[in-house]
């Protein structure tokens, strides 16, 4: 599923010329691992009350939500051929708005965590039972929201939201120690009274399911998913400058090659 993720992504930057292509790429494995099992979503019911809720607070890697919505029946897959289009539902932030499954329209960062603190505290509120997930990236952490919503949700006993920060140590101008000093989340989440979990290696998927069925009553939960940016793609790791172009010619055929595609046919 993740690979499929990666596949229409790539496809839908090239159709597009949409930015992030990086960002999607990293964070393509935990968002396989929430909508292929560990999350409860209803894709015949999007708006099932007892759904768990997954807000993508990074939103500029709306392209794997998306593609992760039409691989799991929330919508025809060949929809994802009008991403980024004039008068397409799929904006190049993730958006809500006409896209079943979607929670919240997310793009100005540190805000998608805060909704997803509120969704859980009202679930606390109306005793239902749905999780909240959150996900952020690292240079997100840089929000000074993200730490408000972090003391608020610790100290509500939130155990019912979960925060998955997508590690891969590059933000749009640079790696986040450079840019910000921005190191040991671990710490800084833990002395916020967060149950903290140290994902190795984010991309790997048994280490994902391990981490998220790890659970401490009282406090809410924080996976820091260790990834790289640009994962799957070789010439795009850990590379900055796929934060901003898109896979065009050469670049476009051998992305798709080397995820297993065929790189002559451009539609999804």
């Amino acid at each position: 599923m993740a690979n499929r993720i990666r596949l229409d992504a790539v496809r839908m930057a090239h159709r597009s010329h949409a930015s992030h292509i990086g960002s999607v790429l990293s964070v393509a494995d935990i968002i396989s691992v929430l909508y292929g099992g560990v999350a409860n979503v209803f894709p015949n019911d999007p708006k099932n009350d007892s759904r768990d809720r997954i807000v993508l607070s990074k939103g500029h890697a709306g392209m794997a939500c998306y593609a992760a919505l039409a691989e799991t029946g929330f919508f025809d897959r060949a929809e994802l051929n009008t991403y980024y289009s004039d008068g397409s539902v799929l904006s190049g932030h993730v958006s809500h708005k006409g896209v079943p499954g979607v929670e919240f329209s997310t793009g100005s960062l540190g805000q998608g965590i805060c909704v997803a603190c509120g969704i859980a505290l009202s679930a606390k509120i109306r005793q239902k039972r749905y999780h909240a997930y959150a996900i952020i990236g690292d240079g997100e952490n840089e929000e000074g929201s993200v730490w408000e919503a972090a003391l608020f949700a610790a100290h509500q006993k939130l155990d019912n939201l979960t925060v998955i920060v997508d590690h891969n140590k590059l933000q749009g101008m640079g790696s986040c120690v450079s840019e910000a000093g921005l190191d040991r989340l671990y710490e800084k989440w833990s002395s916020f009274g967060w149950h903290v979990v140290d994902v190795k290696d984010g991309n790997d998927h048994g280490q994902l399911i391990d981490a998220f069925s790890l659970h401490e009553d009282g406090k809410p939960r924080v996976l820091i998913a260790n990834t790289v940016k640009g994962k799957g793609v070789s010439f795009m790791e850990n590379e900055i400058i796929w934060h901003y172009r898109d896979p065009q010619g050469e670049f476009y055929e051998k992305a798709i090659r080397e995820l297993g595609g065929d790189p002559s046919c451009e539609t999804i």
